[in-house]
């Protein structure tokens, strides 16, 4: 067990990282988690914590804290009438599947896998964000049947590596084929309800039992940094969303952009 002294500071840095996920929760319909995950990463390496580890624990908790804070985005966003309810409703079940395949599956992949994935997924999302075209459209509406269930399982099946609720897949999904930004944002706070429940319930299943975890872990979730990260994100979500709304198309997927190339970058960093 670490010393107060030592914990003091990475408390006041998760707090900190806290406010900024919440925010970020609203403002891009994230849940937080592309925050998150780095920021547990470093917190659970300055304490020692086993690499073996590490990544999935910074992923699993991360992915807790994202319930309470996408559940409270989603309802300020479906109060303001922004969320796609159909197209929700068709995730219902493909989502939360590729959810529970992921973790199985990160069950067996490296502390730095996890982090590889990570990096190229938003490195690949950042430059579709920060070199977007109004004319770069797949089609004029999201397709039905059999490929929206496959897309609805994919969102699920990375955003549960990477930790997040969902909103950096899906965002760029629902914008590729002709949604307006501040409803593929508001729709994606939805999604992160569906991913992280599943998600939370997972990586706990498969990290029970695990080495080298550090103190206060139930699985791969910490729950020492649960809760001193929900109280700052429920607080702070709600003024995301109201940034979210007045901020134009072009601005929210320029900031979008940037956010996600800086946190690919830093990843790529932790692998050398």
């Amino acid at each position: 067990m670490p010393s107060l002294g030592e914990v003091y500071p990475f408390v006041i840095a998760l707090l900190i990282a806290g406010v900024v996920a919440g925010f970020l929760a609203g403002l891009f319909g994230i849940g937080g988690g592309a925050v998150l995950v780095p920021v547990f990463y470093q917190v659970l390496t300055a304490l020692g914590v086993d690499d073996a580890v590490r990544m999935h624990v910074a992923v699993g908790t991360s992915l807790a804290v994202i319930v309470p804070t996408s559940l409270q985005s989603f309802r300020k966003h479906h109060a303001r009438g922004a969320v796609d309810m159909a197209l929700l409703r068709s995730y219902a079940f493909a989502v939360p599947f590729g959810v529970i395949c992921a973790a199985l599956v990160a069950a067996w992949i490296s502390g730095a896998g996890l982090r590889l994935i990570f990096a190229c997924i938003a490195l690949i999302i950042a430059f579709r964000l920060l070199l977007a075209r109004d004319n770069w459209k797949l089609a004029g509406d999201i397709p039905t049947g059999p490929l929206r269930t496959f897309i609805g399982w994919l969102i699920g099946f990375l955003s549960t590596f990477m930790g997040i609720g969902g909103g950096v897949m899906n965002n760029t999904f629902m914008t590729a084929y002709g949604r307006a930004m501040h409803q593929a944002v508001a729709t994606s706070s939805g999604v992160g309800v569906l991913i992280s429940i599943p998600g939370v319930i997972g990586y706990i299943a498969v990290g029970l039992g695990a080495d080298g975890l550090p103190p206060f872990s139930l699985g791969y979730v910490n729950l020492l940094a649960f809760a001193l990260i929900i109280p700052t994100t429920i607080l702070m979500a709600p003024l995301g969303v109201k940034a979210a709304h007045s901020l134009s198309k072009r601005q929210l997927e320029v900031g979008f952009g940037i956010f996600l190339l800086l946190v690919s970058l830093r990843f790529f960093i932790s692998l050398y």
